[in-house]
């Protein structure tokens, strides 16, 4: 307890560091329960994403297999990041234990940041295990570049970033609703397992300012890199998305006292 004392209230850079550690440590401990179940259901998501759509398609054409191929990782990053962990804030905030968070001698802007990193750290093996199921299955060959160290997690962070934010500037019980609303929109309407050309274009327009067509892009321009790109107008939008969820997670923290 003293150390753990003396590493909240120190100050400096490494101090930061020991806080953010502490933090994930508590937010680990306080629901291990549910981050075994999301560590889980991250691989029963990508196996279930890989070959729930094989026996429903069959055997895709080229363009097609390597949507379905790349879209069970970004599915499975998106779903954690979306649903499972808004609905364990909002959960939080409703037991009271969001509350009593607020009384630790932490800034509110470290208590996201751990727990952000901690479902980003928790979204990767699901990840990974979604690439390798669906370049397999699909018989998709991958030209991974350098860069997927980095887009994997980023789509994890950005994915839980918003869902972070939404927990808390919305009331606990819409939070949960919407969440599994955009279980249904991520699963059937949007372009990440099918080229947007399947869809309708006033739904095309509508992706274009959403989050979740730009982060499937990422991901099918670093895992079969010489076969798409990813437009400058995606990343634009992942990043605006990205300072819009951390301007009002933030401000939702610094507001409820």
């Amino acid at each position: 307890m003293t150390s753990a004392t003396i590493s909240l209230t120190a100050p400096g850079r490494a101090a930061t560091f020991a806080q953010v550690g502490l933090m994930m440590q508590w937010q680990f401990r306080r629901a291990a329960q549910m981050v075994s179940f999301a560590f889980i259901m991250q691989i029963i998501m990508a196996v279930a994403t890989v070959f729930g759509f094989g026996l429903l398609i069959g055997t895709p054409p080229p363009e097609a297999a390597m949507h379905l191929a790349t879209g069970a990782a970004t599915i499975s990053l998106i779903m954690l990041g979306l649903v499972l962990a808004p609905q364990l804030t909002a959960q939080s905030r409703t037991e009271g234990s969001f509350d009593w968070m607020r009384t630790l001698p932490v800034s509110r802007i470290i208590f996201m940041v751990a727990d952000l990193t901690l479902w980003t750290l928790i979204a990767l093996p699901g990840a990974i295990v979604g690439i390798m199921l669906g370049s397999w299955h699909f018989d998709v060959t991958l030209s991974i570049s350098p860069w997927i160290v980095l887009a994997i997690p980023l789509v994890a962070l950005i994915a839980s970033t918003v869902g972070f934010s939404m927990a808390l500037v919305l009331k606990p019980m819409t939070a949960q609703l919407m969440t599994q609303f955009i279980v249904f929109i991520v699963l059937l309407f949007s372009p990440i397992s099918f080229p947007a050309a399947h869809m309708p274009q006033w739904l095309i327009d509508i992706h274009q300012w959403l989050p979740v067509t730009p982060m499937a892009e990422l991901m099918r321009a670093t895992l079969i890199s010489n076969h798409f790109d990813m437009p400058a107008r995606s990343i634009i939008v992942l990043a605006v998305w990205t300072v819009l969820a951390v301007f009002g997670a933030t401000r939702a923290l610094q507001k409820r006292s």
